[in-house]
């Protein structure tokens, strides 16, 4: 039986090796397709990380989602297909499936869901994660968190930084969600130094696009179904609040850049263009509907001043940084919630 090797007086163990994928990974005469477990796959970024997935062909992807806040309606292209498997089911529970990669993505990520049922959130990241990395443990996968931005609470620096550790109120009614996080994001890295995991964690921050839940909560949705249906843009107060938004087909290509580059993270993964609430309001206003009104409302609490990411890490090492501007997303967002709330474009007299 090996010893355990020690790093200096503090007693750490010393990074193991990973347990060694299938031989099939590396034969020089069979092309294996990467098997890859999404979880949360049904959701909304999941999905659109599905579809970048399934465009190559040595690709087979499997879907794990319970449907709380994902919809068999994102991925209904590829039901059916020889290279897809769609599986009801929830990370609370163990999962056995062979895999070399795992996304997980799975986790209600909207206000309006995580507040409803807080004790299931905080669950979700925390045994979800354990079970995660148990399969990655189990099978020799290389495993991705979506973590969030949401792990430097209210932050007393600005931009954020990833070697910023946070303003996190611990009992408050979003923890369940920020916590919920900070603790994945530990669990990743105690799998990796005492099991050998690979890990990726990409540090998520707001994301807009096609296939949002409308009204969940989240203010890029909201404005833009509020907009269609030509009620008032609802800005919480004071409005000066600040967030930064980015299109998910950048996000998802910083996902993909993360998980298949050599870097465990944690990195930021976000737009650095910074708006306050009351200009994202405008610029819907103008772009969608320019006869709504712009009303304020109460805020929520614990809700951040100000959000914008340092991307520095991510362009270094990944390559990566934002291409869709928010007025362009904006508008490519709109059709989308005009066919889900059945409500057509005025056609210009």
């Amino acid at each position: 039986m090996a010893q355990k090797e020690t790093n200096g007086s503090n007693g750490e163990h010393t990074t193991r090796p990973p347990p060694t994928p299938s031989p099939l990974r590396f034969s020089k005469f069979f092309q294996a397709n990467m098997r890859i477990l999404v979880t949360g796959g049904a959701g909304f970024i999941g999905s659109h990380l599905v579809d970048k997935l399934m465009e190559n062909e040595k690709n087979e992807v499997i879907v794990a989602d319970n449907f709380f806040t994902g919809s068999k309606d994102n991925l209904k292209k590829w039901i059916g297909h020889p290279r897809f498997e769609l599986i009801r089911h929830d990370v609370t529970q163990p999962l056995l499936v062979e895999v070399d990669q795992i996304y997980h993505l799975a986790c209600p990520a909207s206000p309006i869901f995580y507040k409803h049922n807080p004790v299931k959130t905080i669950k979700t990241n925390v045994i979800g994660t354990l079970n995660m990395l148990g399969l990655a443990k189990r099978v020799g996968a290389r495993i991705l968190l979506t973590s969030t931005s949401e792990v430097y609470g209210d932050p007393l620096e600005h931009p954020q930084t990833e070697a910023y550790w946070g303003n996190v109120n611990p009992i408050g009614v979003r923890s369940c969600y920020d916590e919920g996080k900070r603790v994945a994001e530990t669990l990743m890295f105690d799998y990796h130094r005492q099991h050998g995991i690979e890990i990726r964690i990409a540090r998520i921050f707001n994301t807009y696009g096609p296939r949002m839940n409308i009204d969940d909560g989240r203010v890029v949705s909201n404005f833009i179904a509020q907009a269609v249906r030509g009620e008032p843009l609802t800005v919480q107060k004071p409005g000066t609040q600040t967030r930064s938004f980015c299109y998910v087909a950048d996000m998802v290509d910083g996902l993909m850049k993360l998980m298949n580059g050599n870097n465990t993270g944690p990195i930021n993964l976000g737009n650095p263009g910074e708006f306050t609430m009351l200009e994202l309001a405008e610029n819907v206003k103008e772009l969608i509907n320019p006869e709504v009104t712009v009303t304020m409302t109460e805020n929520t609490p614990d809700d951040p001043r100000q959000r914008k990411p340092d991307i520095t890490k991510a362009k270094e090492v990944l390559g990566w940084e934002p291409k869709v501007v928010l007025r362009d997303g904006l508008v490519l967002m709109e059709d989308d919630f005009r066919e889900r709330l059945a409500v057509p474009k005025k056609t210009k007299a």
